[in-house]
């Protein structure tokens, strides 16, 4: 089983020359001791076309140091309060030293090297002298550590154009936090002013292999650089017409491609988070893959449908294989929720017991599922053809066109058939009918909120209160559903607990209150409907 340490630093650049200034009495800081000198073998690992990099992450094998072994690095948040001077925080998971690159630590960038060999890129060997900042109690703060460095690369590159090494040296200094507690960012804030008074400045280079590589790497006539790498590690592709156009310029195709690799990135960085089943990271992987189906079918005109019609269907598949861990989350919790609203007196025999086991059995087995589903050939396969998309994509006539009259008229036809599933639901007979009309009109609400998301750089703020009332209206909808969804939980769980010989009067209760909660919502679906109107985006669009 991996480690996993959350990483909290700064770096600063430094020379042979550079002295540290005393930080004795800077913050919480009461005393500063010298821990020695340690001497670091570190061998990263890419792809050959460094798609690792180019996302932030790095994968390591290290030798020396109190930490042997192998380290992924993933990126995690900008540090809160850290100021303008440079942080990172990210989450560093460990493993053992061996030969190769160890199967828990390659499943995390699976969907960044996308089945690409992973093959040694650059070598560290590192000196470094590292001092403790302590408090009061002797208990450690931060690690303060000068690193004398020297970079090569694993497979000797030629000289870069004017002459450049294929080796680099340089010094630098990192702060760390000893752990992400309170006072962090104010610690680290406190010792960069007092480095700066010693002279002291923030580090150019956000890594130490961001360095190596721009230090030694070969330059090709074409450039080399991260800076049009797409979300998967693949160029980015050109724009509408294939201008290379930013996605502001302002074409149906510029403001589509923005928002379809936009949610092509988060799928592929939530795939580490969904593996390590970090919170929340499921559902949202899902509404990116929801949004990008959504936006594939509303924007049929900008977009080549024999292209983006068969990523649909396994769009689709996706978000079916991840539904079933975040149905099952989100339907435990509600159940959870209104037993605990429930008078103790109304909650007879072991209710709260059997809930529980019934959770942790649909946990474990919808996570079963999703690992076996991101460890399959056909998610594979889905984010190479994404990761093919964005790189090259499949645009139309329409693309060209200007953005807000193309995508306001795609809008408007998604708020039309949105219109009549509304108005088919609230005529259909009260029962199963109308349940099944109001989910087929929750789902069309998803897509015409999605499609007004895309749309809001071009459209603007009329665009921006249409998704916010069409999402109050998919949000009435989903309660709807949820509830037909929990009814037939109960009548499962009513049915195993009277099986067992246990009461289940609070089970029936439970269903008596979710089939008056579900009235509620199609009695406030009107309401909520009639303030839903695509008038603004036609007045914007200029149609």
């Amino acid at each position: 089983m991996a480690d996993i340490v959350r990483e909290i630093e700064r770096k600063y650049a430094a020379t042979d020359e550079t002295r540290l200034p005393d930080l004795t009495g800077v913050d919480r800081v009461a005393a500063v001791v010298a821990r020695g000198v340690e001497h670091l073998d570190a061998v990263y690992y890419d792809t050959a076309d460094q798609r690792l990099a180019g996302a932030g992450i790095t994968l390591r094998r290290r030798t020396g140091g109190r930490d042997a072994g192998w380290h992924l690095k993933l990126p995690v948040a900008p540090e809160e309060g850290a100021g303008t001077e440079p942080g990172r925080t990210r989450d560093e998971v460990r493993a053992p030293l061996s030969d190769t690159p160890p199967p828990e630590l390659t499943a995390l960038v699976r969907a960044r090297v996308l089945g690409r060999e992973l093959v040694p890129v650059v070598r560290l060997r590192t000196r470094r002298t590292v001092r403790v900042l302590q408090d009061a109690a002797g208990a450690p703060l931060a690690e303060v550590a000068v690193d004398a460095v020297r970079a090569q690369r694993a497979a000797p590159a030629p000289a870069k154009r004017g002459g450049g090494p294929a080796q680099a040296r340089w010094c630098e200094i990192e702060v760390e936090l000893a752990g992400a507690g309170e006072g962090g960012a104010a610690l680290l804030d406190a010792v960069g002013r007092a480095l700066a008074a010693a002279g002291i400045r923030p580090a150019g280079a956000a890594s130490k292999l961001a360095r190596a590589l721009a230090e030694t790497e070969t330059e090709t006539a074409g450039g080399s650089g991260d800076a049009d790498r797409a979300p998967g590690g693949g160029k980015a592709g050109r724009a509408a017409g294939g201008q290379g156009r930013d996605a502001a310029a302002g074409t149906a195709g510029d403001i589509v491609l923005r928002y379809v690799r936009e949610q092509v990135r988060v799928i592929v960085e939530l795939d580490p988070a969904v593996r390590r089943e970090l919170p929340d990271s499921v559902h949202r992987m899902r509404v990116a893959t929801r949004r990008l189906r959504s936006a594939f079918r509303s924007y049929a005109k900008v977009l080549d449908r024999t292209v983006t019609d068969p990523l649909g269907v396994e769009l689709r598949w996706l978000a079916g294989e991840l539904g079933v861990a975040r149905d099952r989350e989100v339907l435990a919790a509600r159940l959870r929720a209104g037993l605990a609203e429930l008078p103790r007196p109304l909650r007879l025999g072991p209710v709260a017991a059997r809930l529980r086991g019934w959770s942790r059995r649909s946990h474990r087995g919808a996570r079963r599922e999703v690992l076996a589903t991101l460890d399959g050939a056909r998610y594979l396969a889905l984010l190479e053809a994404l990761d093919a998309l964005v790189g090259d994509p499949p645009l139309l006539k329409a693309a060209a066109r200007p953005a807000p009259e193309t995508l306001a008229r795609a809008v408007r036809k998604d708020y039309r058939r949105l219109a009549g599933r509304v108005t088919a639901a609230l005529a259909a007979p009260a029962g199963p009918v109308r349940d099944q009309a109001l989910h087929s009109a929750r789902k069309a609400a998803k897509r015409t909120r999605y499609a007004a998301e895309a749309a809001v750089p071009a459209l603007g703020r009329p665009a921006e209160t249409f998704v916010r009332r069409t999402k109050r209206v998919q949000q009435v909808l989903g309660d709807h559903q949820d509830s037909v969804v929990a009814r037939a939980a109960l009548r499962e769980l009513a049915v195993q607990a009277h099986r067992a010989g246990e009461a289940g009067f609070t089970f029936g209760l439970l269903y008596g209150r979710e089939e008056a909660r579900a009235a509620d919502r199609e009695r406030e679906l009107p309401d909520v409907w009639r303030q839903v109107s695509p008038a603004g985006l036609r007045a914007r669009s200029g149609a």
